[in-house]
């Protein structure tokens, strides 16, 4: 009889990666990223633990969206005195970082696990990051 392997807490370390955003659809990168995060490549994914890699995103004010959504997409959040609302356009343009991070969060596991992978993503706006000590390797998409 065969056994599924499942993997046990702090079996498994993370790898680090680095995807260059410059020129990449918003949804694809996004979808690609949450599954590194959760792990789904690797064959030892185990569904209630830890086991994706960490990822860092640089050129993320390079990234792209099809069609007319950069006037018409909108983001909303609450300040508990009203409701704001922001068109994509101006979100790129104050804060680069939150357009990515909003759509990587939105696919992640609504639970503690998903938070600790969303710890693991690094989002940075320029071509230049702070994480060389960990020694990513640069991720190629096809």
């Amino acid at each position: 009889m065969k056994k599924t392997y499942m993997a046990k807490y702090g079996e498994i370390t993370p790898d680090w990666f680095v995807i260059d955003a410059a020129g990449q659809n918003l949804g694809r990168l996004a979808s690609l990223v949450a599954s590194r995060l959760k792990g789904k490549h690797k064959p030892e994914f185990t569904p209630n633990q830890l086991c994706g890699d960490a990822i860092i995103v640089i050129n993320a004010e390079q990234i792209t969206v099809t069609g007319n959504k950069a006037e018409v997409k909108m983001y909303h959040h609450h300040t508990g005195h009203r409701l704001k609302s922001r068109t994509y356009k101006n979100v790129l343009a104050e804060h680069p970082t939150r357009i990515l991070e909003h759509a990587i969060k939105g696919m992640l596991p609504k639970s503690r696990i998903g938070a600790d992978m969303y710890r693991r993503l690094k989002v940075v706006a320029g071509s230049e990051h702070d994480f060389s000590a960990q020694k990513p390797q640069e991720l190629k998409l096809s």
